[in-house]
């Protein structure tokens, strides 16, 4: 039986958005492997150890498929659905993640690097137009990345904000009934039908024609898989750099150099990127898993059918990986994190989300050196109930 701890429902709360919840550390201190229960209801071994976490997340026994079928724990009451990336194990994951793997290489990525940027400067000057203080997570950290994989996938822009709300439905843990979740995912379904329908008629230069094309003329996608592959490649494409992108400027700004901490092209911000991804965590945890065998992680037999969920957010804090792991090292190396996961399931849009944030914080600090937070540290709060971890709104003001 995983050890008593002082968590007792997954994620803990979290008191403040400028660390994570204090419980991670006792965790790993005093019950690496503890018993929790998720928000259906359902119980789940939680690990909180870089090691331990590391083998959640490759481990093939810790199944992704398996979450899916009727008999296993859920997360929430209205899971992902079978048949997406989502809940996919090799080979059929990885079947399905080939047909999308080259969109998001790194040489890929590099193309569209000046596309990029174009986009980060279009919305930094309608921001400068706009004059401070403004939100940045609606005047950029929103925006900015959905402008992106809109035009990467091929969905209208104009639309973002049906995809906000559609979004935070699908990744609520807790902020909406599952009434208002199970609604909004069909609306979202609905809408993709519909977008699917459209790039049969008048196909585009766009990845969702081309998985359009995929299905239609070669077969290896059934019309569910193509649905559920658009709806994941737009929210995951998007929500997660969202949310990073907002807190990490939020972690610059609280601390002393603030954006003059980020040097002032994008490739020299890579290290500096590493380090606000480690520290600044996507989730709690990554996707739940369920074992289909027993097996012995961080010296605890989980028998088989258990729940496991790997808390990449206390992985990332570990003080036995990262030496003075709860400060931020804006110049640290060598710290492999697992924001993006590990294993066959390593993020398919990890080269984009760096890409995305490399030339977002070096374009921001070139238009604003001096942005500063409007409102004092206190007042920032984190959005709290959803399987991504976002800022409620970020103030800031310049010059």
């Amino acid at each position: 039986m995983p050890q008593e701890s002082a968590v007792r429902s997954y994620p803990p709360p979290r008191h403040s958005a400028t660390d994570l919840p204090e419980e991670y550390a006792r965790l790993r201190s005093d019950a690496p492997v503890s018993d929790v229960v998720m928000p259906s209801g359902d119980g789940a071994y939680l690990f909180s150890r870089y090691d331990d976490v590391r083998t959640v997340l490759s481990d093939a026994r810790c199944s992704r498929a398996a979450t899916v079928l009727p008999e296993s724990p859920k997360l929430t009451a209205v899971p992902f659905d079978a048949g997406g990336l989502f809940t996919m194990d090799p080979p059929e994951h990885t079947r399905l993640r080939s047909l999308v793997s080259s969109a998001f290489t790194a040489r890929r990525v590099d193309l569209l690097r000046p596309r990029i940027q174009e986009l980060a400067d279009g919305l930094l000057e309608r921001m400068a137009d706009q004059g401070g203080p403004v939100d940045f997570n609606e005047a950029f950290a929103f925006p900015y990345p959905v402008a992106v994989i809109c035009e990467l996938l091929g969905a209208p822009f104009a639309d973002r904000e049906l995809f906000r709300g559609w979004s935070d439905a699908v990744l609520s843990l807790t902020a909406h009934t599952p009434e208002q979740m199970l609604e909004r995912k069909l609306a979202l379904v609905t809408y993709l039908q519909h977008l699917v329908a459209e790039k049969r008629q008048q196909p585009g230069d766009d990845l969702l024609s081309a998985l359009v094309q995929v299905r239609d003329e070669d077969g290896p996608l059934t019309e569910h898989e193509l649905i559920t592959m658009a709806m994941t490649l737009l929210i995951a494409g998007h929500e997660t750099t969202v949310g990073v992108l907002g807190t990490s400027v939020f972690t610059l700004l609280r601390h002393s150099g603030g954006m003059g901490l980020v040097p002032a092209s994008p490739e020299p911000a890579a290290t500096l990127v590493e380090e606000l991804l480690r520290i600044n965590p996507i989730g709690d945890g990554g996707p739940l898993r369920v074992t289909t065998a027993e097996i012995e992680v961080g010296g605890t037999a989980v028998p088989a059918g258990s729940a496991v969920i790997g808390a990449i957010c206390s992985a990332n804090r570990d003080e036995s990986r990262f030496p003075d792991a709860d400060r931020f090292d804006p110049g640290r190396r060598d710290a492999p994190h697992l924001a993006f996961g590990h294993g066959p399931h390593y993020c398919l849009g990890a080269p984009l989300a760096r890409a995305e944030l490399q030339i977002a914080l070096a374009s921001l600090a070139r238009r604003f050196p001096s942005l500063r937070l409007a409102v004092p540290v206190e007042e920032v709060r984190m959005h709290t109930g959803l399987l991504v971890n976002r800022l409620e709104s970020l103030p800031v003001n310049w010059g």
